[in-house]
């Protein structure tokens, strides 16, 4: 009896040890594409300027060609969020983990960028840093992606935290692509540093905006290649578009 007892116990800790330690990857959600928004809020961006942002976001999952790449990619579909950044100790999640499949989930994506609110404000410009919560975030958010991309927009260079070069050699060893979005208002030869500097891994490419009323444009564009990983030269992209898109692939 003492040992039917024993042999008892002895079996239930073993089944809870397994369920314990089962990985996490068993449990997390295939997808075709996870992508991380990382927005500049540092003390280069004003109200207005990050409005223009917000605005455009807002936009863009709204867009008929970026609808239209949405519904082009396989049934798992695409899990997005969106981080605000600005010096070494500020980077916040503003929108969680999103599932996006059909296109009324980009449509209440789209409704939630909208009216997005600012998390931080002001700050100096700590790409490093951003790059690395976005890792991390990649790292815990419960999906499992074909492709793992993080897509920084910002303008400025990095100018505070992490060494650029550190954290961006850490992500592409993760096998996680990094793509940019370039605003020109202040710097206007940024695109250079920035595909010089951040941009890397299979497909990789930057596009330029003007300025931030630019914005728009350049991230519709940006996310419609991100989701149908296109590259830009195999675009569809009416001639009067292509006359105003500026960019560089790895």
């Amino acid at each position: 009896m003492t040992g039917f007892c024993f042999r008892s116990v002895f079996l239930l800790a073993l089944a809870l040890c397994l369920v314990v330690q089962t990985p996490r990857a068993q449990v997390q959600r295939a997808v075709n594409l996870e992508l991380v928004l990382l927005i500049d809020v540092s003390a280069s961006v004003d109200d207005r300027e990050y409005a223009l942002q917000v605005k455009g976001l807002g936009a863009a999952f709204a867009d008929k060609n970026v609808l239209d790449a949405i519904n082009s990619i396989s049934r798992g579909g695409m899990a997005v969020s969106v981080i605000q950044w600005a010096n070494f100790e500020n980077q916040r999640r503003a929108i969680d983990w999103t599932l996006i499949r059909h296109e009324h989930d980009a449509l209440a994506l789209a409704a939630r960028l909208a009216k997005m609110p600012r998390l931080i404000h002001g700050g100096h410009t700590a790409i490093g840093n951003a790059l690395s919560f976005a890792r991390k975030d990649l790292a815990s958010n419960g999906y499992h992606g074909q492709r793992r991309v993080i897509d920084l927009s910002g303008d400025g260079r990095s100018n505070d935290g992490l060494s650029l070069s550190e954290a961006r050699e850490a992500v592409l060893s993760d096998g996680i692509v990094l793509n940019a979005l370039a605003i020109l208002n202040e710097i206007p030869l940024l695109g250079n540093y920035f595909r010089d500097h951040l941009i890397g891994g299979p497909g990789a490419f930057l596009i330029t905006a003007s300025d931030y009323s630019d914005f728009a444009r350049a991230i519709r564009l940006k996310l419609e290649q991100e989701i149908r990983a296109a590259p830009v030269a195999e675009q569809r992209i009416p001639d009067e578009r292509k006359e105003r898109l500026t960019a560089w692939t790895r």
